[in-house]
């Protein structure tokens, strides 16, 4: 059984959401924006950013994976779960649990500025720089973080997501 040791705690998760979406519906006031997670672990994430962002705004969801031969990416993404919302001339940001290699988000990107979006940025909540692969600008950005972390969307083995704080697990 794996050990966990708090490293973001309910108050910390609650000020760095409040403070994004203060942030973000200042810099997207008047425009036609549309949030976009990245399932699963940005749900509850996006959930709470979306209460905190005081101007109008449209949700939608994508599902994508990557995958490899052990624990390497084989660069081939595949979704599994697309938008449903024409984000033709409209603000995107792509809100996202935590940004590792970067692969993932870069490819996003690039896909959603080939439907014509207005422009294209990402929320973080978590940045793992220690692992990236591909450089991507993280626009929003709550925590620096490194360590093996579940909890507040994050998972292991699809287990501890709905933990209302951020733990590091560590294996015996």
């Amino acid at each position: 059984m794996a050990d966990r040791h708090l490293v973001i705690s309910k108050e910390e998760l609650r000020a760095a959401v409040n403070a994004l979406g203060a942030r973000i519906s200042a810099d997207y006031a008047g425009t036609d924006l549309v949030l976009i997670g990245v399932l699963n672990g940005a749900f509850i994430f996006l959930a709470d950013l979306a209460r905190a962002i005081t101007i109008p705004h449209q949700i939608d969801f994508i599902r994508v994976a990557s995958y490899g031969q052990s624990n390497s990416s084989s660069g081939t993404i595949r979704i599994g779960k697309d938008i449903e919302l024409d984000i033709r001339d409209k603000h995107v940001l792509l809100v996202e649990d935590i940004v590792d290699t970067g692969t993932t988000l870069a490819w996003l990107i690039e896909r959603f500025k080939d439907r014509r979006a207005a422009s294209v940025k990402i929320c973080a909540l978590i940045d793992k720089k220690e692992r990236r692969k591909t450089e991507v600008p993280l626009d929003y950005l709550g925590f620096v973080r490194d360590g093996f972390l579940v909890g507040y969307g994050l998972d292991f083995a699809e287990q501890y997501r709905s933990l209302p704080e951020i733990y590091s697990l560590s294996f015996p």
